[in-house]
């Protein structure tokens, strides 16, 4: 068999690296931050300066501060909402995968009737009805999330369910749960973790743009989303203090983004090597 080490490329080194960036301004923002949250320090708008580096924000507060506290909810909100989407989604859709018959036709409708309406028209609905504190922003994102999860989830453990060796598994008597653990998830591991990476970018946008619209992560909180709306009639007067959270937004995406592209591209490779 042909070996499986996967080479880094340049990409993958850059994705990684802002993949990481991200992750210490993540655990240690507040730390790393000069100033405090909600502290105003000058006049709005304000250049950057050797005290500011990223200038004032539209109240006067310190722009750097704001966005490395507004990392943790950014980041982390999107994490807890993809982590409960993978958590519901690929345990149904392995369940209806196996059970098949009445299970996955009620599982598998079910999935469709949600994902008829857009998910934005059905998270807007949601948060104006309960409105958006974390937790209804976080459940809310991660219930509709987790519909593509169970399809992802549903037609990897078919394809697996139908090889020869989950059919000898089956015939030497292996249950339920053995079939689970033992055959479907090492074997649907790769492509779900790439899948991971997908949802993260797409809840992460997904949860900036709520916030942009004003129903995402609201004051006295921060996130980067919403300190884009927030600094944004600074276009007006040709101030930069709505780039810098836009482009850390992108750049986290970015990031991700190569990070998914070398690990299929790794793996699209050692299948073809061990063909």
């Amino acid at each position: 068999m042909a070996g499986t080490t996967r080479k880094f490329t340049l990409t993958s080194w850059i994705g990684l690296a802002l993949i990481a960036a991200n992750l210490v301004i993540f655990l240690a923002g507040p730390l790393l931050a000069p100033y405090g949250l909600e502290e105003t320090l000058g006049t709005p708008f304000a250049a950057p300066s050797a005290e500011h580096p990223l200038g004032l924000d539209q109240n006067g507060r310190d722009m750097l501060s704001r966005m490395l506290y507004g990392a943790q909810l950014s980041i982390g909100v999107s994490l807890l909402a993809v982590g409960l989407s993978f958590s519901i989604g690929v345990p149904l859709g392995v369940l209806a995968a196996i059970r098949g018959g009445v299970t996955d036709i009620a599982m598998s409708r079910t999935v469709d009737a949600i994902m008829s309406v857009p998910v934005l028209i059905s998270a807007l609905v949601v948060l104006q009805a309960l409105g958006s504190s974390l937790p209804v922003l976080i459940i809310t994102i991660g219930l509709l999330d987790s519909t593509r999860v169970f399809r992802l989830a549903r037609i990897l453990a078919q394809g697996i369910n139908a090889m020869e060796y989950a059919e000898v598994a089956r015939l030497r008597g292996e249950g339920l749960v053995w079939m689970i653990r033992k055959e479907i998830l090492p074997n649907a591991m790769p492509p779900l973790v790439a899948e991971f990476g997908l949802r993260f970018c797409f809840t992460f946008l997904f949860v900036a743009g709520l916030s942009y619209l004003g129903l995402g992560v609201q004051p006295p909180f921060a996130d980067w989303g919403g300190m884009v709306r927030d600094n944004q009639q600074g276009i007006l007067y040709g101030l930069y203090a709505p780039l810098f959270p836009a482009a850390a937004i992108a750049l986290l995406t970015i990031g991700v983004n190569l990070v998914v592209d070398w690990l299929l591209a790794g793996r699209t490779t050692v299948q073809g090597e061990n063909r």
